[in-house]
């Protein structure tokens, strides 16, 4: 499909906003929310790092906006707009960008996200990437880099899913429908993040796997996290193919919300830990101590 087709046809019936301008123009126009911080972020997707060829286009187109308003969760942000970035290659045929627009509008509109504008273009292998902004309240975005001693260490849903609904679509494990759409159709924590706003000390996403977030969040406030594997929330469906915590703990693709706060504040969230001064990560299971495995998740070479 030409690439003005691709845009009349498929894309700017999704770009309805009047920031979009319905595409027609070098850029979109938006005025924010008066007196918001905006808040930034964009992630890429590429064929056979972050997606295999076989996975469903709708899925894909899915999974691109959930993993980037992921991000506007963990910065207790509301989410606004995105610009989309294409790089089509000759197996994205017309029927492939079809499907994968309709996930994306599925998604758009699910996660309250305007698609603002972007660019196209023909690649080797299907890349993708799309910016996402939102907004919030001024001051109000947590960062990862502020955990204080004290505070009790929080994770949203269940780890692991993901990572064995990644093993179903390569054929390694039997399929189950559940699992699969943990991997395939995620589901950001918007919500829970926006409670975050002025409760956090401190919060990041956790897409690359719990234990290698926890030592970057660590990291950054220059703490120590103790995590109680026992706590770890795992589904009934991961319990039923014997997942341990561990292993759980350095699957990646979750986005859930791994966060700190004071003591006094409650969420709809499972506490795992503490913060604590040192440095690094600190692991116990039945009240005792538990080395740190040599692969903590995923983290690309580049």
């Amino acid at each position: 499909m030409a690439e003005r087709d691709l845009i009349a046809r498929l894309l700017a019936p999704l770009a309805t906003h009047a920031a979009a301008r319905g595409l027609a123009d070098d850029a979109a126009v938006w005025a924010p929310p008066l007196g918001r911080d905006l808040v930034f972020s964009h992630d890429m997707m590429v064929e056979g790092v972050h997606f295999l060829g076989s996975d469903s286009p709708a899925d894909i187109g899915w999974k691109l906006v959930a993993s980037n308003a992921s991000d506007l969760a963990a910065m207790a942000a509301r989410p606004a707009g995105c610009l989309l970035a294409l790089g089509l290659a000759p197996t994205a045929d017309a029927a492939w960008q079809q499907r994968f627009v309709a996930g994306l509008g599925q998604a758009l509109a699910a996660f309250d996200l305007a698609l603002w504008g972007g660019d196209t273009s023909s690649s080797p292998v299907v890349t993708l990437g799309l910016t996402v902004i939102g907004h919030v309240e001024p001051g109000q975005a947590p960062a990862r880099s502020t955990a204080q001693p004290g505070d009790t260490l929080w994770l949203s849903g269940t780890i692991g899913d993901a990572g064995l609904g990644l093993a179903m679509a390569k054929g390694e494990l039997p399929p189950d429908p559940w699992l699969l759409k943990r991997h395939h159709r995620p589901t950001p924590r918007l919500a829970l993040g926006r409670s975050l706003a002025g409760r956090a000390t401190a919060a990041m996403d956790v897409s690359d796997g719990l234990l290698i977030d926890a030592t970057r969040l660590a990291a950054a406030s220059q703490v120590a996290l103790h995590i109680d594997l026992d706590l770890i929330p795992l589904s009934p469906q991961a319990r039923a193919h014997a997942l341990t915590p561990l292993a759980a703990a350095t699957s990646g693709d979750d986005y859930e919300l791994l966060f700190t706060a004071p003591p006094h504040e409650q969420f709809d969230a499972t506490p795992i830990g503490y913060v604590a001064p040192g440095t690094c990560l600190h692991l116990t299971a039945a009240g005792r101590p538990v080395p740190l495995p040599a692969h903590l998740g995923w983290e690309h070479t580049v």
